[in-house]
């Protein structure tokens, strides 16, 4: 099943999007903005990597579309389905067109999803204190900063703090209808 937003489709990730993806993973100003680190990935890893998570209902893992096109993946990882939770993350490949609204549109879809047809409680991420684009996008999809991580990726030589943010079910609905 595909999932409709304004702009894009999530859809279920295929082989064929594993070298954007890939291209993405080495994309050294993508690296900079996430948490986390990553070593080179070749395009046999990549290819293992999918293989290993295709099908993984715990770990759901949706490609984004756009006008025909792989333009990046969102998550909905480490689903706890006693608990109704999971960890969130978006990213665009650096070839996905800019300043259309592509992330907002892909991370509420996903909200949508994972609150109205998985019934999660909770949705939960981190971010970079430096990253302030996604700051940004998650502020204006209604999520809250609980609070901050500190000193807690190491990148470019220095020590990033991180911000815990997360969005609950009621507070999904209230921002949705606040955007009407």
């Amino acid at each position: 099943m595909n999932i409709h937003g304004e702009k894009v489709i999530l859809r279920a990730l295929e082989p064929e999007d594993m070298e954007l993806l890939r291209e993405s993973v080495n994309d050294p100003d993508t690296e900079m903005a996430v948490g986390g680190w990553s070593f080179p990935v070749s395009k046999n890893s990549q290819r293992k990597w999918y293989e290993l998570i295709d099908g993984d209902e715990r770990n759901i893992r949706f490609a984004i579309e756009y006008e025909g096109k792989f333009c990046g993946i969102s998550t909905l990882t480490n689903i706890d389905w006693k608990n109704r939770s999971a960890f969130h993350g978006v990213k665009l490949v650096p070839s996905a067109p800019k300043g259309i609204g592509l992330a907002f549109d892909a991370v509420s879809t996903t909200m949508r999803y994972a609150f109205e047809e998985l019934q999660l409680n909770r949705l939960y991420s981190t971010i970079l204190t430096t990253n302030l684009p996604s700051q940004k996008l998650y502020e204006k999809c209604g999520w809250v900063i609980e609070g901050a991580l500190r000193q807690v990726v190491f990148k470019n030589n220095q020590y990033i703090n991180e911000y815990a943010v997360a969005i609950l079910r009621d507070e999904y609905f209230n921002w949705k209808k606040s955007m009407k």
